[in-house]
């Protein structure tokens, strides 16, 4: 079953995300057209801002899963029902601040920045962009995370995906049409509606032993502040970049930033959807066989480095020529810009291919240990952002996020390495060492080529040619870590495929979900 999951898990996530990426390249693109790069910074910065709200779940989403794995593990439902019970006061007490805060956000936001639209045109779009996802939270957050838990989030991962594609369609569609920018931004309210008639009738059918009425077990998400420490500083780099563009600068760099921004995301969802495909695997045999879990772990840790350096190899390399092929028509401002991508791609290698020593952590459950140094690495980010970007501006934000990154991401793996895993931190630095010295010789060699790229087409051919290069090399070299794991591989392979297809049979011989 953990096969069989961890199966559909990574594989109608990858299509969720590559869906998702490639209807969302047109409606910036559109957005620009239409309304100018000072509307896309507008919608950028306000998707952001709402973003920090979901520091309300951070704290009990992260604990709750957490706490939920070893009841899962073990198929105790009366230990579940009494976590889940916990996690729903959580979840309706906090809701009632969610909706407070857009409705203060939608008031204020037009009145502090500077934006070239009406104040009651940016109200609307901060009220759209904020209260589907106030009533998402305050009906099924609890349910998510009970789906994260088992595995299941393959079941997300197919609502988003059909979500996204009928808020795309219908915004390129109203987008081409010519409509006003709020009646844009309110297919996604409605979009966000129609996913929690979804969910509810999932959990009707699959979850009708779920009792919300049980004596709620805070102890069993104790946590949740100590979490919510880690939560908030994983927010921080991924939100306040932005927040500190629009106050300390403008909303066209907003825009330049939020472009490069899309791009690379694409490799941060990559991640969020591999790492929760794979975590609840990790975490119920945390618990219950540990042998086990330091065999997959090993494994996990290597090929997931590798593979994470491998994408950003790619995304480095075709930006640019990207970049210049999406801006054309766009003449309010410059958008090629050579320093960047190396910025961007130091980031977010510091951020990802840590994410093996970030999971261990939470798994273990280690958040009130470990808080104080997300405390440390949200300063250095906020301080170092701030001052860096009054000197260097949009380069200063990702110069604060590269230093607050060095500190955290080594401080990780020391701390996953020896105070969890029991052996020397080496073990995964000489892997990161590897893979960054194959990194900085593939973009070098590179750069003494100029690709031939001027169109759309070009640029998937050529990127189809480098990932047939780039992808074996860094698998290759990744493999001289983990021996053992190379050679069982093949075997391990043909047990999850061979897993899979007794569930496709069990399925319609009439099994259960």
């Amino acid at each position: 079953m953990i096969a069989k999951r961890s199966i559909l898990n990574v594989s109608i996530g990858l299509l969720s995300q590559l869906v998702t990426i490639a209807l969302s390249f047109f409606i910036p693109r559109l957005i620009m057209l239409n309304y100018g790069s000072e509307a896309n910074g507008l919608v950028a910065s306000i998707t952001q801002i709402i973003a920090y709200l979901s520091l309300l779940e951070a704290g009990v989403g992260a604990a709750s899963i957490q706490a939920l794995y070893r009841p899962i593990g073990q198929n105790d439902r009366s230990k579940i029902n009494d976590i889940l019970a916990a996690t729903s006061i959580y979840y309706k007490k906090t809701g009632l601040y969610y909706f407070a805060a857009v409705v203060l956000i939608a008031f204020v936001y037009p009145f502090v920045i500077e934006s070239g639209f009406d104040a009651l045109t940016v109200m609307a779009v901060v009220a759209l962009s904020g209260l589907g996802g106030a009533v998402n939270y305050y009906f099924q957050g609890k349910f998510r995370v009970l789906l994260i838990a088992e595995g299941k989030s393959y079941i997300e991962s197919s609502v988003v995906m059909v979500a996204n594609i009928v808020n795309s369609l219908v915004r390129i569609l109203l987008l081409l049409q010519g409509f006003d920018i709020i009646a844009v931004q309110a297919v996604y309210f409605i979009v966000m509606l129609l996913q929690i008639v979804v969910y509810r009738l999932y959990i009707r059918k699959y979850y009708n032993w779920i009792d919300l009425n049980r004596k709620p077990d805070y102890a069993a998400i104790s946590q949740k502040n100590s979490a919510l420490v880690h939560e908030l500083s994983y927010l921080i780099f991924r939100n306040t970049d932005i927040l500190v563009l629009t106050v300390f600068t403008n909303l066209k760099i907003v825009s330049i930033y939020v472009l490069y921004n899309m791009v690379f995301n694409f490799v941060d969802n990559l991640v969020q959807m591999l790492s929760g495909s794979l975590k609840f695997a990790l975490g119920q045999s945390y618990f219950d066989n540990r042998a086990k879990f330091m065999k997959m772990y090993n494994m996990y840790e290597t090929y997931y480095i590798g593979f994470i350096f491998a994408v950003i190899s790619m995304v480095t390399i075709l930006i640019l020529p990207f970049m210049h092929l999406y801006t054309v028509g766009i003449k309010d401002i410059n958008y090629i810009d050579y320093l960047l991508p190396l910025l961007f791609a130091a980031a977010k290698l510091l951020i990802n291919a840590r994410t093996p020593a970030d999971a261990v952590i939470e798994i273990a459950g280690h958040f009130r240990s470990t808080q104080g140094r997300s405390i440390l690495e949200s300063v250095i980010n906020l301080v170092c952002s701030i001052g860096f970007v009054l000197l260097f501006g949009i380069y200063g934000v990702l110069m604060g996020t590269i230093a607050a990154l060095l500190y955290r991401s080594l401080d990780m793996i020391i701390y996953s390495n020896r105070r969890l895993l029991e052996r020397s931190p080496w073990v995964t630095l000489r892997k990161w060492g590897a893979n960054i010295a194959l990194f900085v010789s593939i973009e070098l060699i590179i750069q003494s080529v100029n690709l031939p790229i001027h169109s759309f087409f070009s640029l998937i051919i050529w990127g189809l040619v480098l990932s047939a290069l780039i992808f074996p090399l860094y698998f290759t070299v990744n493999s001289l870590f983990e021996k053992d794991g190379f050679a069982i591989l093949p075997g391990l392979a043909r047990k999850f495929t061979s897993r899979f297809k007794l569930g496709k049979k069990a399925a319609a011989q009439g099994g259960s979900q």
